[in-house]
């Protein structure tokens, strides 16, 4: 079983390294849930599968407020 989730582990990174820019977040959550889901009942793909996407999802949502905090010091410093 082992070996399986190290393959498909192996695989998603090959698949994710390809399309970095549309995936951030999920090689980390894939990592945490496929370990988490691991020990979950034997459920490591079930775990990798929404790891990744809540990864995904937060670093999403990161980007997002890194944005709008850029844009507001530039406000800010546009008004002095």
């Amino acid at each position: 079983m082992k070996a399986i989730s190290i393959l498909v582990a192996a695989g998603m990174l090959m698949f994710v390294g390809n399309t970095a820019a549309e995936a951030k977040g999920c090689i980390k959550g894939a990592v945490v849930g496929g370990v988490a889901g691991h020990f979950m009942h034997h459920h490591t793909l079930l775990g990798a599968a929404a790891g990744c996407v809540i990864g995904h999802h937060m670093a999403h949502k990161k980007e997002q407020e890194q944005k709008a905090a850029a844009q507001k010091q530039r406000a800010a410093q546009n008004a002095h």
